[in-house]
């Protein structure tokens, strides 16, 4: 969640960037450039500042002359052509004055025609036609090729009798663009940078409730009833969340704790008049004649399953309310211990209890509520395992847990039977016939789950069921 709405500030933050950044390179460039084009319109009307007449040379005949005058020539005309040929020399620019036919006044350097076709051509007619150069194609780092041509049109009584035309070299402009525009970029990375710290903060401000709330409802869900949630941090309305969660918490754990007091309560008191009841019945059964006990016999079943299952029910209860102090315990000395203790049942039942681990597997876990939970389960194996099959156990040990699994060879369970398995009181429709209350496997799983284990389920190829007893290890 936190790399979304990070990356959801850092777009927006680009794009307001993109959005200030972009408008203010092009106008960057463009005022470079105007500030060119300026310079360039106003070296074209000195220029044709020096056309009018000098000593007894009048304007028609400077313009009908020869461009070239004859060496010793002092008139105007031949200074303007060494006026061009020394403003070429200084500034690398192109210039040039032209008759109206395109025939040349006085250029720099000598060889240098007026451009036929592209901007150079445009410029030159606009100013055959009284108009100055304005608003040339921007000129950008990219396009090296480029030439910013200025032309300037020479008036005389209203006509337009010559053009002044300059061509110049566009990388010292593009230079200067390029080193504003990476000024512009770096300014716009340092506040990026700025916007990422800034958006982290915040994200982690806003967030961290969020994520302690995260944690607590997992660990609620889990079984660790006491967790709660620091109403100190974050957005107001992040920390009332977390104050409704902490009352939340506080009337799920008191209803919880009254249910399991219930239970508790009700599976004791029921006990003792159970009890007289079916001392009752065997003293019934001593009176009654030999051959009519068969109803008897069926009473005292029952009597014996509900005495199974107040007794689950109690156990269960005192499993819900156990608080152990998780501690290092070898497990595989106290399967094996387990293992022996029910070698004896499992003979009887003429299957095989095999076993497959390390020679010392150390987790954290309560010692007598996992050893409970095993029981449990091994007890429940021995019920759906066949004569003459075997139930395996085993231990995996996992970098940061370490798991006891116990497979038997019974039918196993369908994917949805997987789903509700370990709920309380349920027990699959194909397996009523099998002795039990439905509540090995919920005091299993109670137990594991507060010790800090887990209880997972999972089939057999071909058929059969696996139960694994997960802790974590020790750090």
């Amino acid at each position: 969640m936190r790399n979304r709405l990070l990356g959801i500030l850092l777009s927006l933050m680009a794009a307001v960037l993109a959005a200030l950044g972009v408008p203010l390179a092009v106008a960057i460039a463009a005022a470079e450039q105007t500030r060119v084009v300026v310079d360039r319109i106003d070296d074209a009307a000195r220029f044709a500042q020096d056309l009018p007449t000098a000593g007894q040379a009048t304007l028609g005949t400077a313009l009908k002359g020869d461009p070239a005058p004859a060496p010793g020539d002092t008139s105007r005309l031949r200074v303007l052509t060494e006026e061009t040929a020394r403003y070429h020399d200084l500034y690398g620019i192109r210039v040039g004055v032209f008759h109206r036919d395109g025939s040349a006044v006085a250029i720099a350097p000598d060889d240098w025609k007026p451009p036929h076709g592209g901007p150079g051509d445009v410029a030159f007619h606009e100013a055959l036609d009284g108009r100055r150069s304005h608003n040339p194609a921007q000129v950008w780092p990219w396009t090296p090729d480029r030439t910013l041509t200025v032309a300037a049109p020479v008036t005389r009584d209203g006509d337009v009798v010559a053009v002044v035309l300059t061509e110049s070299p566009t990388g010292p402009l593009r230079s200067r663009v390029l080193h504003r525009l990476l000024l512009l970029g770096g300014g716009e990375s340092l506040a990026m940078i700025a916007a990422i710290l800034l958006a982290m903060r915040l994200t982690g401000w806003v967030l961290r409730p969020v994520q302690t709330l995260d944690r607590a409802t997992h660990d609620i869900s889990t079984g660790r009833m006491n967790a709660r949630v620091a109403a100190s941090v974050g957005p107001p309305e992040l920390r009332r969340l977390a104050r409704s969660f902490n009352d939340m918490a506080d009337s799920v754990l008191l209803a919880m704790d009254q249910q399991r007091a219930f239970v508790a309560d009700a599976s004791h008191q029921l006990r003792n008049p159970l009890a007289a009841l079916l001392l009752r019945v065997e003293l019934l059964g001593m009176e009654l004649p030999e051959g009519h006990d068969e109803e008897l016999v069926g009473v005292r079943e029952e009597g014996l399953r509900l005495a199974r299952v107040l007794d689950d029910l109690l156990g269960l209860a005192t499993a819900e309310h156990a608080r152990p102090e998780p501690e290092r315990v070898d497990l595989t000395a106290l399967v094996l211990s387990r293992i022996d203790a029910w070698r004896p049942v499992a003979e009887q039942r003429r299957i095989r209890l095999d076993w497959d681990g390390p020679a010392l597997a150390v987790g954290l876990a309560d010692p007598i509520g996992f050893g409970s939970a095993l029981d449990a389960v091994i007890d429940n194996a021995l019920k759906f395992t066949p004569a003459g099959e075997q139930v395996r156990l085993g231990i995996e040990s996992g970098k940061r847990e370490i798991t006891v699994t116990v497979s038997d060879a019974g039918p196993g369970l369908t994917e949805e039977e997987l789903a509700r398995v370990g709920d309380r009181f349920w027990r699959s429709a194909r397996h009523q016939n099998v002795d039990g209350s439905g509540l090995g496997l919920s005091i299993a799983r109670t137990l594991l789950l507060a010790g800090g284990g887990s209880l997972g389920f999972a089939p057999v190829e071909p058929t059969g069921l696996a139960v694994r007893l997960t802790v974590p290890r020790p750090r």
